[in-house]
């Protein structure tokens, strides 16, 4: 098969010469050009590395004609820069160039690496960058904001998901590439940058002035909650976030006097990550079965992976917070978790990244492709993409607050005058009114994490219920 491209090949370059010789194209351009393209229609065969995956595909052989009306048109359009443009363009730049701008017709998270953006792909992996501390894509022409990472400048300085930044310092983002606006976003260290933002149900564009600085990403963090409640919050997925996951889970177990009766975990905002991760996550909690599958053209899948027998909580109940700003991996727990039965699902529709990138290292090993190449299942057959995760309990995007008492207290029965007594037999007169709520349970008892958020004050009231459900009948 590969001695028929070669061969297609060549009979199509003698076909492209003689059409370039006779619109008397620069030879040495045009020589140029032929080794490009016969590298387009011979190099029919690659071998690929996945970024998230960790394992290798091959590129489909080339099964159609090539269009040799728009290999001439590129051809000339590269002869023409060469030589007319104003400005002397060297041949890396134009031909890198030409790359970009064919990932970028595919779709939003096609695009070539250049030296740079290989590295900082790297780096984000491992947990430590520099910049802002927020997960960007393109929509309408300006960045849009996927999430901010927690405990990072752009966090701090108030960035939602959602939002839309519309100029960079005085700069309109309008015209810009994304690779352009993440390095302008980037710069150095301790510098600040003006982002002009637009949100919803905000009528006009605003300023915010961030401080550029190291991102340090935590990426699991743990807490417990009265005692016997515990919340993880992955705030994105790396390489050891399965790892740090199960460490959290028993430090928090450990703590616990009476028991862990059920974990919050919370992927609001957690733009996602490493594909590997967000399996290990899912399988400290699932005992058997799939946990997720990827499928590209062909109908049968590229790769599965399944469960391996164990829960870290031992059946303890789970609820998983989601929002817009949940993507990518987080909607592989969500999604596996939500078919096993697992978990409820709580919060709102989480952003839909349902494709798989691989990363096509080219010659040199200094740049790479970086290729859609599938999409996500999840273990009941439902793609991820552009639909994303719909929660079992959708929640408003509401702050809870804490209701001042009033000097008037509320007049209970026991406050009437001649009430009856209490028909039990075993009373103590100088018990206090505990209000209807036990000690162990006590609002007072709840932390200021809770108090703040709403939705995690739903996540755990849910859980008590759970846990008042499952306790054995007296």
């Amino acid at each position: 098969m590969l001695g028929v491209g070669v061969n297609y090949a060549r009979v199509t370059t003698r076909i492209l010469l003689r059409s370039l010789w006779m619109r008397f194209i620069d030879i040495k351009n045009t020589a140029m050009f032929l080794i490009l393209f016969v590298g387009f229609a011979s190099g029919v065969f690659a071998e690929t590395v996945s970024a998230e995956g960790g394992s290798s595909a091959s590129v489909r052989p080339i099964d159609q004609g090539l269009p040799l009306d728009e290999l001439l048109a590129l051809s000339q359009s590269f002869a023409q820069i060469k030589s007319v443009y104003v400005e002397d363009v060297d041949d890396k730049t134009l031909l890198q160039g030409a790359i970009r701008g064919m990932l970028q017709s595919l779709d939003p998270h096609s695009s070539f690496l250049g030296e740079e953006e290989l590295k900082e792909l790297r780096e984000g992996t491992s947990g430590e960058f520099g910049g802002l501390g927020i997960e960007v894509g393109m929509e309408n022409g300006f960045v849009k904001v996927i999430a901010p990472i927690d405990d990072t400048p752009a966090q701090r300085a108030g960035v939602l998901a959602g939002d839309l930044i519309i100029r960079l310092d005085e700069r309109p983002v309008k015209g810009l590439s994304l690779h352009e606006a993440v390095q302008i976003m980037r710069g150095k260290v301790g510098e600040s940058i003006d982002l002009t933002i637009m949100r919803e149900g905000n009528g006009k564009p605003f300023k915010l002035t961030i401080v550029r600085d190291v991102i340090k990403v935590k990426s699991v963090k743990s807490k417990l909650i009265e005692d016997k409640f515990g919340y993880l919050r992955i705030t994105q997925f790396q390489a050891r976030t399965g790892d740090y996951l199960r460490s959290a889970v028993e430090k928090i177990s450990k703590e616990s006097e009476q028991g862990l009766k059920g974990i919050v975990i919370d992927l609001r905002n957690n733009p996602g990550g490493v594909l590997q991760a967000a399996v290990d996550v899912s399988n400290a909690f699932i005992e058997d079965g799939l946990i997720v599958y990827t499928q590209g053209r062909e109908e049968k899948p590229i790769m599965s992976f399944s469960a391996d027998p164990g829960d870290v909580i031992t059946g303890a109940p789970i609820v998983v917070l989601i929002n817009g700003g949940s993507a990518s991996a987080s909607e592989i727990v969500a999604g596996a978790l939500q078919d096993h039965g697992r978990a409820v699902i709580m919060g709102s529709r989480s952003f839909g990244k349902g494709s798989v990138q691989t990363i096509m290292p080219l010659p040199g090993g200094l740049t790479a492709v970086k290729l859609t190449t599938a999409r996500y299942y999840t273990p009941k057959g439902r793609s991820i993409q552009a639909e994303g995760i719909v929660p079992d309990v959708v929640l408003d995007e509401v702050e809870l607050s804490k209701k001042v008492s009033s000097s008037v207290g509320v007049v209970k029965e026991a406050d009437l005058a001649g009430h009856l007594k209490n028909g039990n037999a075993k009373k103590s007169s100088d018990k206090k009114d505990s209000g209807g709520v036990s000690n162990a349970t006590d609002s007072g008892d709840k932390t200021d994490l809770v108090i703040k958020d709403y939705a995690l004050n739903e996540a755990i009231n849910l859980l008590k219920g759970i846990s008042i459900l499952r306790q054995p009948k007296k």
